[in-house]
């Protein structure tokens, strides 16, 4: 199965996210596009919210004093449903998706939508990072009591004793890097608590690549995500088993 026709039925995303990290004009407050991207942005995602930072910094001396600084760092927009966010950030750009999801070629048009009202006005000088990130929780079943992690994961968790010790509990963690591109990637796998007869695994998929991009750019930065989702389905076939991946080939 290539990257190009690798696709699952159902797929067990729970949620999928673009970051596209930029550097933004310095005098550029993030708070003063609402207005504007609400009239970009209003008929696709009509909820908007805004984030706020915290700062906190105590002093202690002979006058104890505490201060507290905060702003806008983000505007998020949602859409009616809930399922979908774009994020408006000091630091850049995020699409998120949360389940269900169907594929990244059917999000890629309206990606294009709200990147290109976000160069519009945010003005980003340039691109430093995109990084395509997929969670997916994968239900274990427990046989007998036990979970043979073997017949999911091809470089899965295990313990010093296979016979006497049965898994309920891990985090597997891993960065590194591609050496024909270059781009990172980080691979986490963690156990939830049991749930019924089976264990929630949480599969944090992610392909980062790190170098500057024009903004208005947008075939490049199109063929850049291509790539990232090409390596990540690299990276979560040979994380997962034939036997794993078949029950989400099943409609």
């Amino acid at each position: 199965m290539t990257d190009s026709v690798f696709k699952l039925k159902n797929p067990p995303i729970i949620e999928a996210v673009l970051d596209i990290e930029c550097d933004l004009p310095p005098n550029l407050k993030i708070e003063t596009l609402k207005s504007a991207a609400q009239l970009e942005l209003g008929k696709s995602y009509p909820k908007v919210q805004s984030v706020l930072e915290h700062q906190f910094q105590a002093r202690l001396n002979e006058s104890p004093e505490l201060t507290i600084k905060g702003g806008v760092v983000g505007l998020q927009f949602r859409h009616s449903d809930e399922k979908q966010v774009v994020q408006f950030r000091a630091q850049g750009f995020s699409f998120n998706r949360l389940a269900p999801y169907t594929s990244l070629d059917a999000y890629l048009p309206q990606i294009k939508k709200a990147w290109t009202a976000y160069v519009k006005l945010a003005s980003p000088v340039q691109i430093r990072i995109i990084r395509l990130r997929y969670i997916n929780r994968i239900l274990l079943p427990f046989v007998n009591g036990r979970i043979e992690m073997n017949e999911h994961f091809q470089n899965g968790p295990h313990v010093a004793d296979e016979k006497g010790l049965t898994l309920i509990g891990f985090l597997n963690q891993y960065t590194a890097v591609d050496v024909n591109t270059g781009y990172q990637v980080n691979s986490v796998l963690t156990a939830q608590a049991p749930e019924d007869d089976n264990l929630p695994v949480i599969f944090d998929n992610s392909a980062m690549a790190l170098e500057t991009m024009e903004p208005e750019n947008w075939t490049a930065i199109r063929s850049k995500i291509i790539e990232l989702r090409q390596l990540k389905n690299r990276i979560f076939r040979n994380t997962l088993t034939e036997t794993c991946l078949n029950r989400y080939q099943q409609s």
